[in-house]
């Protein structure tokens, strides 16, 4: 093999070793630009998740709170009807006490 030869063919060995790395940069980049893509769908996935989580979570205190609220309002309902039933029961019993109160003096 002549001298050309060899450099030729060392030439050829550089310019297919540059085309390689040029392509395994390429092909690098490719791979980070992919992954970060990946990791903004999969951030944004999990927030859309949370944020559904939350709301039914919300949801299910805002429903419990209201059935907690109706025991609540239906005992001071019960509660008030029974001290209205009473007062009406003493009242003739009242306007007594008051007149003669009032008579005796």
């Amino acid at each position: 093999m002549s001298r050309e030869e060899v450099l030729g063919s060392i030439k050829d060995a550089e310019e297919k070793a540059r085309q390689k790395l040029d392509k395994a940069r390429s092909d690098a980049s490719g791979i980070v630009s992919k992954s970060r893509i990946d990791a903004a769908e999969v951030v944004a996935n999990g927030k859309r998740d949370a944020d559904v989580a939350a709301q039914k979570m919300i949801a299910k205190a805002r429903d419990d709170a209201a059935k907690e609220a109706g025991k609540v309002r239906a005992d001071g309902e019960k509660d008030l009807d029974a001290i209205r039933k009473q007062s009406e029961k003493n009242r003739s019993d009242a306007i007594d006490a008051v007149l003669n109160n009032f008579i005796t003096e």
